[in-house]
């Protein structure tokens, strides 16, 4: 026995003198990080993965990390259900408080991962997984306890695929980077005046005709056009199947329907859901339309229920966006039909808003309605707090904080995702780097990023859920762009939505973003290198 022991004392020498030490100093930083006394733990091709027998979304949980190791070490852990020496332990405690915390405990015998529930296991794994130096088979991991969880319940990124489609591979690699980024909430924007990009059976034209636009604008000139159609859409089973894979990551995806406005598309497939019957056509340019869907006919409602039945039989999320931004109310000033609804609902103007207005409040309601009834909740932009709110509808807060100031002190709940500090399209160095819209977010803006804005009395905080980076698509036609609008702004809104206030430093922030950076060069990421080229304003 003796001998043994001096064997494998002389091993582990040899191991602390060649393998490299990691720290956990991650994206986004954990609550607690306490060094403890002792030797390390040595990650090596012997070390294995437990998990709790017969849990399957644990045992998920533990081919996840088992990829992840492989991807980033080039070794592949052995599974198993003994919980012995050198061995990742993946645990359930139901004495962690939270449902997304977690705690890692590392010693020399183990690394053992705990959460009350397997989301919290499966953040425990992202931060060890971004802790791990990538190209590198031998690791000591140091003595350690940590202790986490997020400030936000609600932690979004949004995708607008309507602009330009992107393919189903390229939306599970932007939901395997929100869970990279501890983030839970996918924002599916759908339907555009520029594309229809879901199938609904009911109404096969919306993507034959709705999902193709003859042309797209060149640049930022209006006049000038490319002469290339473009299209796409999603089937259902592809939704479903993308529903899934979301959900194994522990992502919920709500789906947007805009409506009244951004309803170009649409009109173009069924051109009598307008108030002139067109003729129309689907999108050549960006910018807000006329054209909008006529409230004063039923036909229009019962349109907007037969796909928002179609909608909620793909998606089972809790919440389904129904936009209501930049809807122009010219069309219905005009339209008798949509004026004889206005008198027959007793709709009326006062000094704050047009009768109209409360069209779209009336529609807003009666689409509220109908998806409560079915058992779900609605989301809209601020835009819907013109006019009387629906009565349950929760606030997505995107022209500044202050629609979401306002809802909250309302008592709806809001979501915070202000242009200033939220919207990634924007670009991201000094003018003219990027051809996108003419408007700077830089990585330092986007960390500043309080979602509880110190004007909100302390008593209406509870109000909001949580703060969302949204990323449109005008000016982004190819994967690579994409990420490159994304990252590394995601690695700021991830530590807004996650790390507590009190911890966050950007400076230190910085130093962090190193090893994310050093992920995304070895998986082939592209991102922006701005923030690391010239001074932030």
């Amino acid at each position: 026995m003796k001998r043994i022991s001096i064997i494998t004392c002389l091993l582990f020498v040899t191991l602390m003198t060649t393998a490299q030490t990691i720290d956990y100093q991650t994206v986004p930083l954990p609550n607690e990080i306490i060094p403890a006394n002792g030797l390390p733990f040595a990650l090596t091709a012997r070390t294995r993965i437990a998990y709790p027998q017969g849990n399957e979304q644990m045992k998920r949980n533990a081919e996840f990390l088992q990829t992840y190791i492989s991807q980033q070490t080039g070794i592949s852990l052995e599974l198993t259900d003994k919980a012995r020496k050198n061995t990742i332990v993946l645990k359930l405690d139901p004495s962690i408080a939270q449902k997304e915390g977690y705690q890692i405990v590392v010693d020399d015998k183990q690394v053992v991962i705990s959460g009350s529930t397997p989301q919290g296991v499966f953040y425990g794994i992202q931060t060890l997984r971004k802790s791990l130096s990538v190209g590198t088979s031998d690791l000591l991991l140091p003595a350690v306890k940590i202790s986490d969880a997020p400030r936000f319940g609600y932690r979004g990124m949004h995708l607008d695929v309507c602009r330009h489609f992107f393919g189903m591979d390229v939306v599970k690699q932007y939901i395997d980077l929100m869970a990279l980024h501890q983030m839970n909430t996918f924002h599916f924007h759908l339907t555009e005046d520029q594309g229809w990009r879901i199938e609904i059976k009911k109404y096969p034209l919306l993507t034959q005709i709705g999902s193709v636009r003859k042309q797209t604008m060149v640049g930022h000139d209006f006049d000038k056009f490319d002469g290339t159609p473009h299209g796409g859409f999603y089937t259902q089973d592809e939704l479903r199947e993308l529903v899934k894979y979301a959900a194994e990551r522990y992502i919920t995806i709500i789906p947007e329907v805009d409506l009244p406005g951004h309803m170009l598309a649409a009109l173009a497939a069924y051109p009598w859901l307008g108030c002139t019957g067109g003729p129309y056509e689907v999108g050549q340019k960006w910018g807000v339309f006329d054209d909008v869907l006529c409230l004063g006919k039923e036909s229009t409602f019962t349109f907007l229920e037969d796909v928002l039945t179609e909608v909620m039989d793909i998606f089972p999320s809790t919440y389904i966006h129904i936009g209501g931004d930049e809807a122009p109310r010219v069309r219905w000033e005009k339209c008798p039909l949509c004026q004889a609804r206005i008198k027959s609902e007793s709709l009326q103007a006062d000094g704050k808003h047009s009768a109209e207005d409360r069209l779209q409040t009336y529609c807003m309601a009666r689409v509220e309605r109908f998806l409560n009834a079915h058992g779900r909740q609605i989301i809209g932009w601020d835009e819907i707090l013109q006019g009387d709110i629906a009565p349950n509808a929760t606030i997505m807060s995107w022209r500044g904080t202050e629609g979401g100031i306002k809802a909250a002190q309302m008592g709806h709940k809001s979501i915070m995702t202000p242009v200033q500090y939220a919207y990634f399209d924007y670009y991201q160095g000094g003018p003219g780097k990027d051809l996108t819209f003419n408007a700077s977010l830089t990585l330092d803006k986007v960390y500043s990023f309080n979602p509880c804005p110190e004007e909100l009395d302390p008593a209406y905080h509870s109000y909001i859920l949580g703060p969302q980076g949204n990323l449109w698509t005008e000016y982004i036609a190819t994967p690579e762009r994409l990420y490159y609008q994304l990252l590394p702004r995601m690695d700021a809104m991830s530590e807004v939505q996650w790390t507590q206030p009190a911890q966050k430093d950007y400076k230190q922030f910085m130093q962090r973003l190193a090893q994310m950076v050093k992920l995304y060069d070895h998986y082939g990421i592209n991102y922006c290198k701005v923030a690391f080229e010239e001074p932030q304003n």
